[in-house]
């Protein structure tokens, strides 16, 4: 109810709608819209309300459900369910909980995160209002050896989307978004499967948006930033989700119903941070130093070590870092 009373504000932005007609159109009280009238002034929305005029919405909060981002979106089933929290330990976690029953598709999103958690169980900082913490539930049929692609889906999504935006940015394969060489998306990807069947997919999305320099912790700030302080002023979370829901799907879609990710491949191609660099690849504690070639067909990363060698690296396998730190 209180997001067909929403709707029905923004059609009229600017214009009074009496509570009468509110009522009539939605089939409550006229009291009923009055309680959800001072409930949405509670959330944030600034409303002006006049005798025998009705209400008026002014301006619309910073918030992050679907009724504040469905204005944006052109997806079919991303991001058509969403579910908004003022804060949660994880998306991730919450997603897991609720992945069976939902369909695909369903977004999570918390303002805060207090648990967050990014690949090798790092910490996440996810401070409240200031960041796009969510969580994707998918549910390709496919192979589970497949799904690792996913990760570089959701990459290309970020970059584009903020691409969208007049914001340049490059993935760090597989699964970082960074600007001047320091993150501002971390990408973490978790499956249910039995045998060579997938429960689900949960693709958690961390994007450093509206972070100040005093948010990131000074072991972070070599290799951390946020959007604000990359383009010096908040940025929309609104249409930036919307803007990286809408590519996710459209890159999404040719993955799940033929296996087709040559239009993310082309993006982590083009869009790379490592390729032509020389890396170092730690894997189970070992080190090596070797030179980023190309990233492949099937999204597996090239690497010529000194000796001539090449090698074709399976994402998730290893962890990717720059010869003078984090890229």
């Amino acid at each position: 109810m209180k997001g067909e009373i929403i709707r029905l504000l923004k059609e009229n932005i600017g214009q009074f709608i009496s509570g009468e007609k509110i009522s009539q159109k939605l089939g409550v009280s006229r009291t009923a819209v009055w309680k959800y009238i001072n409930t949405l002034k509670k959330e944030g929305y600034q409303l002006e309300s006049l005798p025998r005029k009705g209400y008026r919405l002014i301006s619309s909060p910073d918030l992050l459900t679907y009724e504040e981002v469905e204005a944006y979106l052109n997806t079919d089933f991303i991001g058509r369910r969403i579910y908004y929290y003022d804060s949660l330990e994880s998306t991730n976690i919450k997603a897991r909980d609720i992945a069976l029953e939902e369909e695909e598709g369903t977004v999570i999103i918390a303002e805060e995160q207090t648990g967050g958690k990014g690949r090798l169980g790092r910490n996440w900082i996810s401070p409240k209002g200031k960041g796009i913490w969510m969580s994707i539930i998918l549910k390709p049929n496919l192979d589970p050896s497949k799904v690792a692609k996913i990760t570089l889906i959701g990459a290309a999504a970020v970059n584009q989307g903020l691409k969208d935006l007049g914001i340049k940015s490059q993935i760090k394969w597989p699964n970082d978004v960074v600007i001047g060489h320091k993150k501002v998306c971390g990408i973490l990807t978790e499956m249910s499967c039995e045998l060579n069947m997938i429960n689900y997919v949960i693709m958690g999305m961390g994007i450093n948006v509206n972070l100040d320099e005093g948010d990131f912790p000074k072991e972070l700030a070599h290799k951390a930033t946020s959007l604000k302080e990359v383009v010096g002023k908040e940025i929309d979370r609104k249409k930036l989700l919307a803007n990286i829901l809408n590519h996710f799907e459209k890159l999404y879609i040719p993955f799940k119903e033929r296996e087709d990710i040559s239009k993310t491949i082309e993006i982590c191609r083009g869009e790379s941070a490592l390729l032509g660099q020389e890396v170092r690849i730690i894997r189970g504690g070992i080190e090596r130093t070797g030179k980023a070639l190309d990233i492949d067909d099937e999204g597996q990363l090239i690497v010529e070590y000194g000796n001539g060698e090449r090698e074709a690296i399976f994402s998730g396998e290893v962890s990717i870092r720059g010869m003078e730190g984090y890229i």
